[in-house]
């Protein structure tokens, strides 16, 4: 990923035509030039690179500010974690419920009502709807505030707005971006899931046995339903994460998407590098934490693993 990168920043243009003012000569460009060790052949621009993060864990300073890279992308993780996180929540909350019923009563007109909100929230593009919901929310009724992340509090190492009602309030719009096509995917794997499931034995003999709907919804059914959920929840939690850059555009909200368009507008190469390769650390630890929810979920996969 981080080869990708260089060459790929390397080839749409040079960074030193944005930090010089236009004004400069040729001198001054190459003395900034030779500051940045953009002088030296890319491959070894590269090897220095390398040398630096496995020994020092140094991923450079950002060609614009000449603040280390890691530590602004840290300052506005955050900020992505806390959307990413609330979007999915509900996403979730809403979602299972919805494709359970959908999934129970597929030829009723509430089914197939959630079935077509679901291709409908899945097909409309991520930028209107939140244009839309500033439009209703915070133009025309001003319940919302139309951008920006409301008055954080340290929660240990990090910042939050979640203890607040002025950051609830800058959040709901964004998460409600975010959450209209993500719930309705997992409408969509709850309803396919809950299908699948239902003419197995297991819930034969549950609702043989005498117990409550409830009980055999709640305990035989959802159990068997999670493994997919959790797959689709955790690699769309993943996405949101990594990019949630229209979103956060949108709403000028103050994350990591925000900063890497701002960093490849201005081919900030250390930055965008960095993001990258933290990123792609934070899906190989969300994929190992799916795997282990599913040893949790459905013994078998334990027996298997022994075996």
């Amino acid at each position: 990923m981080s080869a990708l990168v260089f060459a790929a920043l390397y080839m749409i243009g040079d960074p030193v035509l944005m930090l010089a003012s236009p004004e400069a000569g040729d001198a001054e460009r190459e003395l900034i030039r030779q500051s940045f060790g953009l002088d030296l052949p890319l491959w070894r621009q590269y090897l220095i690179f390398l040398n630096k993060v496995f020994v020092h864990l140094d991923f450079g300073k950002s060609f614009l500010t000449g603040e280390p890279a890691i530590g602004l992308i840290l300052d506005r993780m955050p900020a992505t974690l806390e959307l990413a996180t609330a979007a999915m929540l509900f996403a979730v909350l809403i979602g299972v419920p919805l494709g359970i019923y959908a999934g129970l009563k597929p030829e009723s007109f509430g089914a197939r009502s959630v079935m077509t909100g679901s291709v409908l929230g899945f097909s409309l593009p991520n930028f209107w709807v939140g244009l839309m919901l500033i439009m209703v929310f915070a133009v025309f009724l001003h319940w919302m505030p139309a951008g920006g992340r409301g008055p954080v509090q340290a929660f240990g190492p990090i910042q939050l707005s979640i203890f607040s009602w002025a950051g609830w309030r800058s959040l709901i719009l964004p998460v409600a971006t975010i959450a209209v096509a993500k719930c309705a995917l997992i409408v969509r794997v709850t309803r396919a899931a809950t299908r699948e499931c239902l003419p197995q034995d297991y819930i034969k003999f549950a609702r043989a046995r005498g117990l409550s709907e409830a009980r055999v919804l709640g305990v035989h059914l959802l159990k068997n339903i999670l493994i997919p959920i959790v797959t689709v929840a955790g690699l769309e939690y993943g996405q949101v994460f990594a990019f949630a850059v229209v979103t956060e555009s949108v709403f000028s909200w103050p994350g990591m998407g925000k900063l890497l368009i701002d960093s490849i507008i201005t081919l900030d190469r250390p930055v965008v590098v960095a993001y990258l390769i933290l990123t792609v650390v934070f899906l190989s630890l969300l994929n190992l934490v799916v795997d282990v929810i599913y040893t949790i979920l459905d013994p078998r996969v334990q027996s298997k693993a022994r075996a």
